[in-house]
């Protein structure tokens, strides 16, 4: 048990620029004391591992050190979290770096764990594209996720809603949603870190030499927070509505942004056995665009504009459709 848990510390040193004993205590569910004794073992072994003090000190290995698993390139490192998703990997330049990872990751276990491992592959496709959705692959990916690799500035002709401007990046991270690539980067000058959609990249060249990360920046914890501010952005209206259980089955399985809300909430009152809920729109024209796709199973209680924008355009149908 210590040893596999020795091994853990080094692997989330290895993979985290530093962490305090707080933190490797929480991720490995030990106290803090125990986390200093095993670093000390670690240390007395010969393992590089080096204390800052401050607040934003902790433990991190000596840059430049690490262990070697398997024997295994820098590319394959690179594609082995990516096993998973072989169509990624091809599209980052990866594809055949992520077999050969995976294969010399199956071969160093044993039998029993082998033959498990082989299970899950042949049981278990991830496919990140929504249904009726082309995959957005920018042409410009793989030299976008060699800048971010090895820290590279990049100049980019870059397309946004206002205007088509060149622009110099210091790319932090790649994210893969829904099929689409999006870039976290910073401009340069400025230190704020921000979201590109690959696809909107119209040209790109090396921009001026490499660049230093921020310290503790956390790819996942930015895009977590991102896509919380993008989706209230993107969605700022909130409707109140009466749906029946059939259109509330629709609305639920289409992954849409509705709550339910509690009785009494919605006056007046709706049908017997239909369900006020609040469903989150991006304006009043698209809301009623919306909610007509839902024909007769859904009344509108508010806003008002949007329930009048709903009665115009049902009866502009109703009009052109006219036998």
């Amino acid at each position: 048990m210590k040893a596999s848990r020795l091994l853990s510390i080094l692997m989330l040193l290895q993979s985290h620029p530093r962490m305090t004993a707080a933190a490797l205590a929480q991720a490995l569910e030990v106290s803090s004391r125990t986390i200093l004794r095993d670093i000390d073992q670690l240390s007395a072994a010969g393992v590089p591992v080096w204390a800052e003090r401050g607040r934003e000190g902790g433990f991190c290995l000596r840059p430049g050190w690490s262990t070697q698993l398997t024997g295994m390139t820098e590319p394959e490192a690179h594609a082995l979290l990516l096993a998973g998703l072989p169509a990624a990997a091809a599209e980052l330049g990866l594809g055949g770096a992520a077999l050969s990872a995976r294969l010399k990751l199956v071969g160093s276990l044993p039998a029993p764990l082998r033959e498990q491992a082989a299970r899950v592959a042949e049981r278990l496709h991830i496919d990140p594209v929504d249904w009726y959705r082309a995959p957005d692959t920018p042409t410009q990916l793989r030299e976008v996720a060699e800048a971010v690799w090895h820290n590279r500035r990049l100049r980019v002709r870059y397309t946004s809603w206002r205007r088509t401007t060149w622009r110099e990046w210091e790319p932090l991270g790649l994210v893969l949603k829904a099929g689409a690539w999006y870039l976290a980067a910073r401009e340069a000058g400025d230190t704020a870190v921000r979201t590109y959609r690959l696809a909107s990249v119209q040209a790109l060249a090396p921009g001026r030499g490499s660049f230093r990360r921020p310290r503790g920046f956390d790819l996942a914890a930015y895009w977590r927070e991102a896509a919380v501010r993008f989706e209230a952005k993107l969605r700022p209206l909130h409707a109140q509505l009466w749906v029946s259980p059939r259109a509330w089955g629709w609305l639920v399985h289409g992954r849409q942004e509705v709550v339910a809300l509690p009785p009494g909430e919605i006056v007046p009152a709706g049908p017997a056995d239909w369900r006020a809920v609040r469903l989150a729109v991006e304006s009043v024209e698209q809301g009623a665009r919306q909610v007509l796709g839902y024909g007769d199973e859904v009344e509108v209680v508010a806003p008002l504009a949007l329930r009048r924008r709903v009665a115009e355009l049902a009866d502009r149908v109703r009009q052109r459709h006219a036998v």
